[in-house]
């Protein structure tokens, strides 16, 4: 029988359980059993391991209460869990196809079994029809009928969980096609958003993002009237070379996915997150909120020409 998950997916599926809410190993284990519909139940061996793993990667904590162990998911974690929600939507797509695999040989087994327990009764009514009388033959007929009853009911239970374990996995399919097609047509409103905007020239988003959040001062009414490149290339300089490096560095933990649309969504939330984080932690006055608006009239108007037709 093939694995159930490959490697480094139970891994995965652990942080999901998790995000879910906490749970302590025991539970976790039930779980797995459900989701398989009792097909499958991993050993403690199995999980308890890997959550101790998690666990010193950072990914996960424990609280002991009723003296077990609870575990729970880590900030860390759940940005994991978010950098490989792809790979999750493919690892339940594998769980539901496993569950119709199991399925599928638990069925032949059972034709098997039958096929032996047949053979068996009549070899030994064979055997013995000389014997024993009419009241054994009945009997054993009767044993043979009830197997043969019980066979079918299993065939017939297996034929039922392997069409729900299709249909679910053909359901899945769907939902993970429509959300990249929803994906790709946000990715796709913004950019034109940022087409759209007066064509000015300015800072990149991290200079913007470096020089706002460092606290550096923002250029005046009259600098921005020059022009807003010129404001936003001064403001970034008179941040100095420690602001430059942050710009430099801005956002470099974030691993290209191999889909430049989907690492630039991820880029502009990352933006959006540090720009709300520093308006929470410093406060929003009337002024930050104009200088908030012509750095982002800046950043908007650049990026519209890096993504522009002549790009």
């Amino acid at each position: 029988m093939p694995p159930v998950f490959a490697h480094g997916r139970l891994r995965l599926y652990l942080l999901k359980l998790l995000d879910e809410a906490p749970r302590h190993g025991y539970e976790v284990i039930r779980l797995l059993e459900e989701r398989f519909q009792g097909l499958y139940a991993p050993s403690a061996g199995t999980v308890y391991p890997r959550l101790a793993k998690l666990e010193a990667e950072g990914l996960v904590t424990h609280a002991t209460e009723g003296g077990r162990k609870v575990y729970s998911i880590t900030d860390a974690g759940r940005a994991e869990l978010a950098d490989r929600s792809g790979e999750l939507a493919d690892l339940e797509l594998e769980i539901r196809d496993s569950v119709s695999e199991l399925a599928a040989e638990i069925r032949s087994d059972v034709r098997g079994a039958a096929g032996d327990l047949r053979r068996e009764m009549r070899e030994a009514a064979s055997a013995s029809a000389t014997q024993v009388g009419d009241e054994s033959w009945k009997a054993a007929k009767e044993e043979l009928r009830k197997a043969r009853q019980e066979w079918k009911e299993q065939a017939r239970r297996a034929k039922d969980e392997s069409r729900r374990a299709r249909e679910e996995a053909q359901a899945a399919r769907r939902q993970a096609k429509e959300a990249q097609d929803r994906a790709r047509e946000e990715v796709q409103r913004i950019a034109g958003q940022l087409q759209e905007q007066l064509a000015k020239s300015g800072g990149v988003l991290g200079s913007l993002a470096g020089a706002w959040l460092g606290g550096t001062t923002p250029p005046s009414a009259a600098g921005a009237g020059a022009g807003a490149g010129a404001g936003v290339r001064d403001d970034a300089g008179a941040a100095g070379p420690q602001a430059a490096g942050a710009a430099a560095d801005w956002a470099e933990d974030l691993e290209p996915s191999g889909d430049p649309a989907r690492d630039l969504d991820r880029l502009l939330d990352r933006f959006r997150d540090e720009v709300r984080d520093a308006a929470r932690d410093h406060g929003v006055t009337a002024d930050r909120l104009a200088e908030a608006r012509r750095h982002l009239a800046a950043a908007a108007a650049r990026l519209g020409t890096t993504f522009g037709p002549g790009a």
